[in-house]
């Protein structure tokens, strides 16, 4: 398949995901005091992700942006703002904070919380920041899918909010009180149709078929159901293909794909710097699972080009 490397996206989204760390460099100015601030990455304890950090580490390094790899515990420990709030970890100054943990509730004790609020309160640029990683959970998503908020969002722009809307699966409130009621009563009579999602990042959260149904008769009457959202099930085509992993047979499947699409967003404020694709990945499963992705050793790596 002499074709297929040329094809492969991994070498784009690098190059894309490194120049949006220079856009952001770029952009806190006058916030640094000299043009060598770093990039912290912050990291876990025991990483499974390694690769793709060093890989975007390397795409820095040659554009001269040097990484430092720190955990929550070493900025609570090492880590202070001075007058201005500019961010120093081990005397070094920081340009951009890049979080690659703190996106589950178990990520955070006592000391992780107050590392965190430290780096949000200083001025060197977050990816994500607490607003823009609460935007991205199930819940928001949930919200923007509701009547008149992406019309409030996009103003005077029915065509926009119709595209946009086009693309929503339905997603339903669990919160007390009838709509979420309705929202139960139609998962419980229709399980097939629907998936249980609760506010987690990743996949293997999720919950279908009788798992859904047992949560749903021990949520019904809780204040805990609020912290789910119900979707409507995506049922897309399923097609035949060989999953390939090491040191297992190969092996023919009806499959299912999903494409995810990688997007470099920076703004300053409420002024949009950049917003634009990367790159893609696309994930192939067989049809017998109904949640997980490749680290859950699920689903593959797949290329959308034809060989």
């Amino acid at each position: 398949m002499p074709t297929l490397p040329g094809k492969l996206c991994s070498s784009s989204c690098l190059k894309g995901v490194a120049q949006w760390e220079c856009k952001l460099c770029s952009h806190t100015g006058p916030l640094c005091s000299f043009p060598r601030a770093l990039v912290l990455l912050i990291a876990q304890e025991k990483e499974r992700n390694i690769f793709d950090q060093r890989a975007i580490e390397n795409e820095l390094l040659a554009r001269n942006i040097h990484v430092i790899r720190r955990r929550f515990e070493d900025v609570s420990e090492k880590g202070s703002l001075d007058q201005d709030r500019k961010l120093f970890v081990d005397g070094q100054e920081i340009a951009v904070v890049y979080f690659r943990d703190g996106y589950m509730p178990s990520q955070y004790n006592l000391q992780n919380w107050g590392a965190r609020l430290l780096l949000e309160r200083s001025c060197a640029v977050k990816c994500p920041d607490i607003a823009t990683q609460l935007a991205g959970t199930k819940k928001v998503q949930q919200e923007l899918s509701r009547v008149g908020v992406l019309e409030a969002l996009l103003p005077g722009q029915p065509e926009a909010v119709a595209r946009l809307r086009a693309t929503f699966a339905g997603l339903y409130s669990l919160d007390m009180g009838g709509e979420g009621d309705q929202a139960i009563a139609e998962a419980l009579a229709a399980p097939s149709r629907f998936v249980l999602k609760p506010q987690r990042e990743g996949g293997g959260n999720n919950l279908y078929g009788e798992e859904m149904t047992q949560a749903l008769e021990r949520l019904k009457d809780s204040d805990e159901r609020a912290s789910y959202i119900l979707m409507e099930k995506i049922e897309p085509e399923p097609f035949g293909n060989c999953l390939l992993r090491p040191g297992s047979p190969v092996r023919v499947s009806q499959c299912i794909s999903e494409l995810g699409i990688f997007g470099v967003y920076v703004r300053q404020g409420k002024t949009l710097v950049m917003n634009r694709h990367v790159g893609h990945l696309l994930r192939t499963k067989a049809t017998e699972h109904a949640d997980g992705g490749v680290a859950a050793g699920v689903a593959v790596l797949d290329n959308p080009y034809p060989a």
